[in-house]
């Protein structure tokens, strides 16, 4: 069976379209847009690029901006007390700190100040915890997804062996957590993981977020697997090249994610999902 290279790009324009409608039906109902405020500690290019991306996104929905850009030598209590700020406003519905922040300032600490009912990244640890329960919480944007990507393409997981390549709390952990909850059967790999290619092909769903580029090559993939490659690598030459050596594992995988165009263009369709949900959230917790 030839590989089916999955439309991340397409998916999320499909899961936009959708958005518009409900961002204008709640706009009728409550005679406002939910609001997200995104807080942008410096300078790093690629940090703006993204805050730019999730602008013209929220535009594009119908989901009010705006952002706050704070110099590279703000002091952690002064970034607190922004996000405490933003916190206590009425009509602030989702709150995102962009990452990284600089080396003087903790990204945890920051996190942990977000309210939770606006911690549209899922990163807080209330959030996080939720996640791992099995409660009602908001799901990471990359982590929710990936899960999004495979539903629409109409992949079966319950009973599946699922392999996810990468531990960090942002994307290998809540992913993992994800699958198990679709009744998958999980295997957390990760650097120190004995004999990789031996576990990778045991996977019908195999994602990879390790932040190594090609990574996987065809000797990790069982045929026919269904492969999600997570990763965004800058090469010397200046291409972009995901986690997996896309040129050999379409050769053996049934269904493949491409970099970019795969799970990138997600993450923001479901960041926009998610700050649609916590404003319909704290308008039925208020009564409204």
């Amino acid at each position: 069976m030839a590989c089916r290279i999955i439309d991340g790009k397409a998916i999320a324009a499909e899961i936009t379209q959708e958005l518009k409608g409900k961002v204008a039906e709640f706009t009728r109902r409550y005679g406002s847009p939910p609001l997200l405020s995104v807080v942008l500690v410096g300078d790093d290019p690629a940090s703006h690029v993204y805050v730019r991306r999730k602008e013209r996104a929220c535009g594009e929905v119908g989901i009010g901006f705006e952002r706050h850009h704070l110099p590279a030598g703000t002091s952690q209590a002064e970034l607190v007390e922004l996000v405490r700020r933003l916190g206590r406003r009425s009509d602030v519905d989702g709150i995102l700190v962009q990452l990284p922040l600089p080396d003087s300032i903790s990204e945890q600490a920051i996190l942990a100040e977000v309210d939770p009912a606006k911690d549209v990244d899922g990163f807080h640890p209330v959030n996080a915890g939720l996640l791992f329960t099995g409660g009602k919480g908001i799901v990471p944007g990359t982590p929710r997804g990936i899960l999004e990507l495979i539903r629409r393409t109409g992949i079966e997981l319950q009973g599946k062996e699922a392999v996810v390549v990468g531990r960090s709390n942002i994307v290998g952990k809540p992913t993992a957590m994800l699958l198990l909850q679709e009744n998958a059967t999980v295997t957390l790999a990760h650097s120190r993981t004995r004999d990789l290619a031996a576990v990778c092909r045991r996977a019908d769903v195999l994602v990879v977020a390790a932040g190594r580029p090609r990574l996987i090559t065809a000797e990790h993939v069982k045929p026919g697997a269904v492969v999600i490659d997570v990763g965004v690598n800058r090469m010397p030459d200046g291409s972009l090249a995901g986690d997996v050596d896309f040129e050999s594992v379409k050769e053996v995988a049934g269904y493949l994610t491409p970099v970019p165009g795969g799970v990138g263009p997600m993450t923001i369709a479901m960041l926009l999902s998610n700050t649609l949900e916590a404003a319909a959230a704290r308008r039925e917790a208020a009564g409204s």
